[in-house]
């Protein structure tokens, strides 16, 4: 019997596996993933690797056994989730797991926004399963704002969220939250919603991005469809830029983003990690990025200098 990391080479999945070998022995602990080659690491660390995709079901049947406590780690691929899901749900009914573990979206049945439909979708097929289940109910990924600040220090910071504010935690913070629930006791058929501590605007964050980076970051509050042209001009497909600001304008400007329930900091027994830190952490790797490529481009001229004076 082991713990089964579905997407375990994903950014979610490694820092699940990271708090897994922290807690329990590495025999303990299989990640499911698609390509072994980007696992290597993992299988050096002593992590069993099994074959799986969620579009082929024949490789879920096998990666999933009897007993096994199973995370699925919620797709990336916007309406295709719901029957990629569906098949790992299936796998682990029929393999005859001891639990299963998912990764949804905070409010559960309650979110009002599109990007929840596949999530709600999905616990209602683990409940049809009849499997002893839990709901890890992640609000939103601090990163995913982070992920964003060379654009934001040079464009701002936009949205539509009409000052709602945002319950945020990092991936690390959810990542230990799923790894105790996963070598725990007493999770069993609940349902955990899962916020930062302080839940912060878009305002408050672009105000951070100024203080700690030393530049005036401007905050815009766009109406949507201004929005989505700023997204469509990004280069964001259409489906994507629709979600994202269904996001802000029927999810975060209604609250339904703001969190404040603490079972996350509960959980992992910390609080959370705060948003001035993670935003420290983001400009300080803009900066080693910036300095590596200036390096780069200083060593190429160099060389190319050198190349025609010989």
């Amino acid at each position: 019997m082991s713990i089964v990391v579905t997407g375990a080479t994903g950014q979610l999945g490694r820092l699940v596996i990271d708090e897994l070998l922290a807690r329990v022995p590495a025999s303990e602990v299989a990640a499911a993933v698609r390509d072994e080659h980007k696992a290597a690491d993992l299988a050096a660390r002593g992590v069993e690797l099994r074959p799986a995709d969620y579009d082929r079901p024949e490789t879920l049947a096998a990666a999933i056994r009897p007993g096994d406590t199973v995370l699925l780690v919620s797709g990336n691929e916007v309406g295709r989730r719901v029957a990629q899901h569906a098949a790992v749900i299936e796998a682990a009914r029929a393999a005859g797991a001891a639990r299963l573990v998912y990764t949804g979206v905070l409010g559960g049945p309650d979110a009002g926004f599109r990007l929840a439909d596949d999530h709600k979708a999905t616990e209602q097929s683990v409940l049809d399963s009849d499997l002893p289940y839990t709901f890890l109910r992640n609000g939103w990924y601090t990163e995913n704002y982070t992920a964003l600040l060379p654009v934001q220090l040079e464009h701002g910071v936009v949205g539509s969220t009409a000052g709602g504010r945002i319950g945020s935690a990092t991936r690390a913070d959810y990542a230990a939250a799923a790894a105790v629930v996963l070598t725990g006791e007493g999770h069993e058929n609940r349902a955990y919603e899962l916020s930062g501590d302080t839940a912060w605007t878009l305002e408050e964050y672009a105000a951070e991005l100024s203080r700690q980076s030393g530049r005036e970051v401007a905050h815009h509050e766009l109406p949507a469809e201004a929005h989505l042209g700023v997204l469509a001009g990004a280069g964001l497909p259409p489906q994507l830029a629709g979600i994202l600001v269904d996001v802000d304008v029927s999810g975060t400007a209604r609250g339904l983003l703001a969190g404040g329930s603490g079972e996350l900091a509960r959980l992992i027994g910390r609080p959370t990690t705060p948003l001035a830190d993670t935003v420290a952490q983001a400009l300080a790797a803009t900066a080693s990025t910036t300095a590596s490529t200036t390096a780069d481009t200083d060593a190429n001229a160099g060389a190319s200098t050198d190349a025609n004076a010989g």
